[in-house]
């Protein structure tokens, strides 16, 4: 029986073979799928960047592993083919890992994935598994290859990565920094530890004005927002001056019920500042919910499908956690969260449409939000920098980007973009620990990109195929 289930294994012969990443192709639009391996020590990990073979990098210099190529049978059924001699593999390799990652989708939208193994002379079957549980993952460990006394087995994994195949790789102690230009300068000539154009470093505050794009619409027009039927939850106490409303404030209100906007009428549009089709998101009057520490809020907005932006402003040290909650408000998707103190950052969110919106802000000081239109955010066409979390629109073709991180004042914490499309649909394209920098690409627009940063960053847009360890040369 060569057909195994998720964690089962099977001796193998040692024999030459051809391993197959078998699925079917889902027609235009549908997601990229690539086979990769990586060679690791009895740690459990690369020995450099060599050990890991992929479509940039498509043979190993010295154990027999090498990605032969893609072919297409009748019935759209897609295969991306690995050789692999366990007879030629270094002594110092214990396990031959085989992974799949995604480009433009999740592999919840692949149909009929599975890895085959038949033996590179008879073409015998020697193991096949097939995953049955994919849903968000843009990278999955299928299977392993490895030595147990003097022979070879297989076993099938079947786990999961969000953070797609630079997250797997990580996993196995894998680094772009382990190979040549590691330690190279930016093309604009600055360091890793030097400073932003705008003079600030690592652990700097950014005033709001750099993470809150201010909106100067054209001539508004007006529309009534309907004030709340009832209070979500106790009114919190007035929110105290250091936190101050932006000039344009259509429409304000704190928990427990709206109040008059201090700089401005209530109804006024916002102005749109990108390109975005109309149904990527709704179009509606800023609304503004100040509180403290833990509330949940309902702004009984009636509104489409699509993304909607949320402004988040907390006043001192201390986590924030913002997120969407369900009819019976469990907790369902996050919008933003972050440790900056004095945060003024930028989240979002997918509306279904149908449920009604409900916000949980989890914090221990005050705070404000603001909803508002995606058509509102800063669109990324240029050179960008930033502090702290945000949300970017792009709509253009098909990019590689550059990407610089700061890190928080100790020069850690997690910085990560990601990409979402029409419909909620995420894919990462970039993650870094601490103050770093590297490249990646961005599928062709319309997008939003979700910067999520402990400090300081800046992206830089390049044409497709300049360059980037993870950006496909063919």
């Amino acid at each position: 029986m060569t057909q195994i289930i998720k964690g089962g294994n099977l001796p193998l012969s040692g024999e030459p073979m051809r391993v197959a990443v078998v699925r079917r192709s889902g027609g235009e639009g549908a997601p990229e799928v690539d086979a990769a391996a990586l060679l690791v020590d009895s740690d459990g990990k690369v020995r450099g960047r060599g050990d890991l073979v992929f479509y940039n990098q498509p043979e190993h210099a010295g154990s027999g592993v090498r990605l032969t190529g893609h072919a297409q049978r009748e019935g759209g059924v897609v295969a991306d083919w690995l050789e692999i001699d366990p007879g030629r593999v270094e002594p110092a390799v214990d396990r031959i890992v085989v992974a799949a990652s995604c480009d433009g989708g999740t592999f919840g939208e692949v149909e009929d994935l599975y890895l085959r193994a038949v033996s590179a002379t008879t073409g015998e079957q020697l193991a096949q598994y097939v995953v049955e549980d994919a849903t968000t993952e843009t990278a999955i460990l299928l299977g392993e290859f490895y030595r147990r006394n003097d022979g070879w087995k297989f076993r099938a994994v079947g786990q999961g990565y969000a953070s797609g195949l630079p997250g797997l790789a990580a996993d196995f102690g894998f680094s772009v920094g382990d190979g040549p230009g590691a330690d190279e300068e930016f093309a604009d000539g600055t360091g890793a530890g030097e400073e932003f154009a705008d003079g600030t470093g690592a652990g700097e505050e950014v005033s709001g004005a750099a993470a809150f794009p201010a909106a100067s619409p054209p001539a508004p027009t007006v529309v009534d927002v309907p004030a709340p039927a009832s209070p979500a939850v106790p009114a919190p106490a007035p929110i105290p001056a250091p936190i101050q409303a932006p000039v344009l404030v259509p429409a304000v209100a704190k928990a427990g019920g709206p109040v008059s906007a201090p700089v401005a009428p209530l109804g006024v549009a916002p102005g749109r500042c990108n390109a975005l089709p109309g149904e990527f998101g709704p179009e509606f009057p800023y609304v503004e919910y100040m509180g403290r520490g833990k509330e949940d809020v309902e702004p009984e907005l009636s509104l489409p499908r699509g993304f909607l932006a949320v402004d988040v402003m907390k006043k001192g040290a201390g986590e924030v956690d913002v997120v969407t909650l369900t009819i019976r408000r469990r907790r369902w998707r996050p919008v933003l969260r972050s440790r900056i103190a004095n945060l003024r950052g930028v989240g979002v969110f997918h509306h279904d449409g149908t449920t009604p919106i409900r916000i949980r802000v989890d914090t221990q000081g005050q705070w404000m939000i603001r909803l508002r239109p995606v058509s509102t955010l800063r669109s990324f066409d240029g050179p960008l920098e930033g502090f702290g979390p945000d949300v970017l629109a792009y709509t253009g073709e098909k990019i590689d980007v550059k990407y610089r991180f700061q890190g928080d004042e100790d020069k850690s914490g997690a910085s990560a973009v990601s990409v979402h499309r029409r419909g909620g649909h995420r894919e990462p394209a970039f993650n870094e620990w601490g103050r770093g920098r590297g490249t990646g690409s961005i599928p062709r627009g319309p997008r939003l990109l979700v910067v999520e940063a402990a400090g300081g960053w800046s992206l830089e847009p390049r044409p497709a195929g300049s360059g980037g360890f993870w950006t496909r040369r063919r």
